[in-house]
């Protein structure tokens, strides 16, 4: 079956969307700005919060051959903080929280708003949706396996004998982590808020105390400092770019996440704490490693005295699993929206929490993020050379979303073009500065999450190409609706039974196949048939007056649809339901859900398109039952066959 997907009906406001505002009761998070503001904290920024562990020694490293200058130092701390500036700040807190879907952010939700702007299909932007799309998973992949890698590899400096024992502890992390999600995190999710927190303040605390014993780090702040550091170190400061980089992957978990707690919420956490905490940080281990030249290697965990490295260790090993817990959250988010965007087949999605709809487990995504993350900690066994592989899917997904927001701006908000292009230019000048830079870490591990992004990329593509075929190809064979229905009634002798026949279908003007199928070879039809569509709207959520929609045809035969947001997971069992205050009356005891399944067959295409068309097909295996997916009755389920050959 495929579900059709449409626009929104009416009421969007593209200038502005939406209010930015969350519907936080939706995703079972707390209300009131300073539970959400908390809440932010410990989900939106675990992984840019955890960056001061590792973004300034892989910053370090890679000048650091010949000796560290005071200048170095400076410079690059410089460049750490107005890349925060401008990327984070400017670009996402300031623009990107304004784009939100119905209070829902993220690449999609972008590509989405993109796609009613422009009012047509647009392959290309179709292109950039799924592009951004892979590239996430690609960063997904690689930010649970250095988080926690890089926390537990403090243990080192407690005991040098310890370092034998960095990968199999970080592997038991990530084991049980991966092991428990099925089990989901609500439980413990709430007290992820006030640990983000309390690790903030430590990492601000940390960071003050040496920024007073060389305040000269101070001048940090001017950005001709970044600017000179980075032109004096010519074709050397390519790499550097591609570390300091480092310290703003968690940048697009600012904008993927906003639907769960709001703009205000995040707006206040980033400026009130994260931002301040993370500057504050940075500077001190600028001026420890100013004033201790010997603590470049390691200037995190150095910025502690020996006794209270066991509890550093600790507290960000917690804060490393929070972050990696955020990004398995966000990935299973994001295949729910590509599934009802049309890039994914329909896949295996539970609901792990009664109370929090956000809380979903995606079997096969999960066991995929396992064994990539397990191999990933075997095969590079270090943060630093895990370092390598990080920040190129990041910078991709950025600039995605620069070239989104950059069309929206003009087509959807309708900013004139100057000025949407003194803000777009030298923003991709930067990014792309930063893409070139990490362009460099190919070789050196960069390939994984390329090779891994451009894997789904293919996938999704195939998976949407076929399912745009096989629409065409059945929109050419179908029967009118109305007059099938006009004809049936003029057939006295057709033989009716008791009860109701809900038939799936993508087009309700026309007759669905398992319809034509039963009538074929069982010679009968229900006393009372309804042609069921479901509509994927480009919003996240329905409203409860866009949920139903039932339109009688005659005695026999009527119209519903039934209307998702690409976040929602359908659930037509209690959706039908609901269609009871539109006037349709039927008794699930006498009612039965048809289904028709289709065998794919090969055509006749050559080349890629045949190995396209192989690939659709093989994904269409993959697809869960439609009657589990759509939260059927099982017993009430009947599946009618039929070939279509691509």
């Amino acid at each position: 079956m495929i579900v059709k997907l449409r626009d929104v009906p009416s009421g969007v406001d593209l200038g502005d969307v939406d209010s930015g505002e969350a519907h936080p009761d939706a995703h079972g998070h707390p209300t009131g700005l300073a539970a959400l503001t908390i809440g932010a904290v410990g989900v939106v920024y675990g992984d840019i919060g955890t960056s001061p562990i590792y973004a300034v020694r892989e910053s370090l490293a890679a000048v650091s051959d010949n000796g560290l200058a005071a200048s170095e130092v400076i410079g690059i701390i410089s460049v750490l903080i107005w890349t925060l500036i401008i990327i984070v700040t400017l670009k996402y807190v300031t623009v990107l929280l304004r784009a939100d879907n119905r209070g829902e952010g993220g690449v999609l939700a972008l590509y989405t708003l993109v796609r009613l702007a422009l009012g047509y299909r647009s392959l290309w932007v179709l292109g950039l949706g799924i592009a951004g799309a892979s590239l996430f998973f690609g960063d997904a992949i690689i930010t649970p396996a250095i988080s926690v890698l890089s926390a537990v590899e403090g243990l080192e400096l407690i005991r040098p004998e310890f370092a034998e024992y960095v990968v199999p502890i970080t592997l038991g992390i990530l084991i049980a982590l991966f092991l428990v999600q099925r089990h989901g995190t609500a439980a413990v999710s709430i007290a992820f808020g006030p640990i983000m927190v309390a690790w903030f303040v430590v990492l601000a605390a940390m960071g003050i105390i040496h920024l007073v014993q060389a305040p000269v780090i101070l001048l940090a702040f001017n950005p001709l400092v970044a600017v000179q550091f980075l032109t004096a170190e010519g074709p050397l400061a390519f790499a550097v770019l591609g570390a300091i980089f480092l310290a703003v992957t968690g940048a697009e978990a600012l904008y993927a996440d906003l639907g769960h707690f709001g703009r205000a919420p995040v707006r206040l956490a980033w400026l009130s704490l994260v931002f301040p905490a993370l500057v504050l940080n940075y500077l001190g281990q600028g001026a420890m490693v100013l004033t201790h030249p010997g603590t470049a290697d390691d200037p995190f965990f150095l910025l502690v005295p020996v006794w209270a490295l066991p509890l550093l260790v600790g507290l960000a090993t917690i804060a490393t699993i929070i972050a990696a817990q955020a990004v398995i959250t966000g990935a299973f988010s994001m295949t729910r929206a590509a599934i009802q965007l049309g890039f994914l087949p329909r896949l295996t999605i539970t609901h792990t929490s009664e109370q929090q709809s956000g809380q979903i487990y995606v079997p096969a995504l999960n066991w995929l993020l396992f064994f990539g993350v397990v191999w990933l900690v075997l095969s590079f066994r270090s943060s630093s050379a895990l370092a390598a592989a990080y920040g190129i899917a990041v910078t991709g997904t950025m600039i995605v979303t620069t070239i989104l927001i950059t069309i929206l701006a003009v087509r959807g908000w309708k900013r004139p073009v100057w000025m949407v292009a003194a803000l777009v230019v030298p923003l991709l000048l930067l990014e792309g500065a930063f893409l070139a830079s990490n362009l460099l870490k190919i070789p050196d591990g960069g390939y994984v999450p390329v090779t891994l992004a451009a894997i789904l990329g293919l996938v999704m593509w195939s998976w949407w190409r076929g399912v745009q075929l096989i629409g065409a190809r059945e929109s050419r064979l179908k029967v009118d609706m109305d007059g099938f229905a006009h004809s049936v009634a003029e057939h006295e002798q057709i033989k009716r039974v008791a009860g109701t026949a809900f038939f799936l279908t993508s087009d309700p003007t026309a007759v669905p196949q398992a319809l034509l199928h039963n009538l074929k070879h069982n010679r009968v039809l229900h006393d009372k048939n309804v042609i069921l569509t479901i509509e994927i709207l480009r919003v996240p959520t329905a409203t409860e007056e866009e949920r139903v929609e039932y339109t009688p045809i005659d005695d026999h035969f009527a119209r519903l649809r039934l209307r998702f947001g690409f976040m929602e997971t359908p659930n037509l069992g209690r959706a039908v339901g609901l269609a009871r205050r539109s006037g349709l009356k039927f008794d699930v005891m006498t009612s039965s859900f048809f289904l028709g399944r289709r065998k794919i067959q090969m055509g006749a295409r050559t080349g890629a398109a045949r190995m396209l068309d192989r690939l659709f097909i093989s994904l269409g295996r993959l697809a869960a039952d439609p009657s589990e997916f759509y939260h059927l009755p099982r017993d009430r389920v009947v599946e009618l066959g039929a070939r279509i050959t691509l």
